[in-house]
């Protein structure tokens, strides 16, 4: 039997101390669920922060402030899902704070070396919106494919997730398939929602519901199909995401043109062939 000890028991500082069994479900799953990797002092302190985003006291420009569950067209006070795309690149100060920090301590463990931060999100579900669904999809989907594709993507819980309020699920060993699933975009237009649509049939595939608490995170690769549902709840669902990549995997991106920003133009997106259907 698999003894889980409590998160303060796992932090050391900006460490924190992956098991091997974990790793052999990142491994095997795709996936795997972290407890405890903030302290409640220390999420509160990162979720202060992350509200100034959502009141829009940080500025964020053009399609980086997007609404994930809709066109780019929607009204702000109308978005299901709101999506902050590379909050560390207009809000600087956030940089190496302590998610940061232990989540470069997690993709080490989980991935080996040489990983460093690719991205940063914040999606942020509001209450009663039940259309705020992240449609099925891969990553890698989304990005340039290149030699090193190790990726550790930590997805904090700033409030608890729930099956109510839309937590994560994915379909465990999907990233072990030959190929990428068929992906098409949401609305048919890239130029009109970012979001892209995996083929997963819920009936026949195997989901894992990956409801965690406030301080949790999930850790997931770059292939493993996953979504998540819409928030029921007369609360907030708010998630950070911070996604570590092989540094020779950045630096090509850049080269391509790609940041991660949906602020790219069509043409960067051309270039990397993400704009067929």
């Amino acid at each position: 039997m698999t003894v889980v000890t409590s998160g303060s028991d796992r932090r050391h500082g900006d460490d924190y101390s992956v098991s091997e069994d974990e790793i052999r479900r990142f491994r095997d799953d795709g996936f795997v669920h972290l407890r405890g990797v903030l302290s409640e002092d220390e999420v509160r302190s990162i979720e202060a922060t992350y509200d100034r985003f959502l009141r829009r006291d940080i500025v964020v420009p053009g399609k980086d402030f997007c609404d994930m569950a809709g066109d780019y067209d929607r009204p702000v006070d109308q978005y299901a899902i709101v999506n902050v795309m590379l909050p560390r690149v207009y809000h600087p100060q956030w940089q190496g704070n302590v998610y940061e920090r232990r989540a470069a301590s997690i993709a080490r463990q989980l991935c080996g070396e040489g990983m460093a931060i690719d991205y940063d999100q914040l999606l942020a579900k509001r209450p009663f919106k039940t259309d705020a669904v992240f449609h099925w999809h891969q990553d890698l989907a989304y990005w340039p494919i290149t030699r090193d594709l190790r990726t550790a993507t930590c997805w904090l819980a700033i409030d608890a997730s729930t099956r109510e309020n839309g937590c994560m699920r994915f379909v465990p060993g999907s990233h072990l398939e030959p190929t990428l699933r068929t992906h098409r975009p949401l609305l048919d237009d890239r130029g009109k929602s970012h979001t892209l649509v995996a083929d997963v049939d819920e009936a026949k595939d195997r989901v894992a519901w990956a409801e965690i608490a406030r301080g949790d995170i999930t850790v997931h690769n770059e292939r493993v199909a996953h979504g998540s549902g819409g928030n029921s709840t007369a609360g907030w669902r708010r998630a950070y995401i911070v996604a570590l990549r092989a540094r020779e995997t950045i630096a090509l991106e850049r080269q391509r043109g790609f940041t991660h920003s949906h602020n790219d133009t069509k043409e960067t997106l051309d270039d990397v062939g993400f704009m067929s259907s």
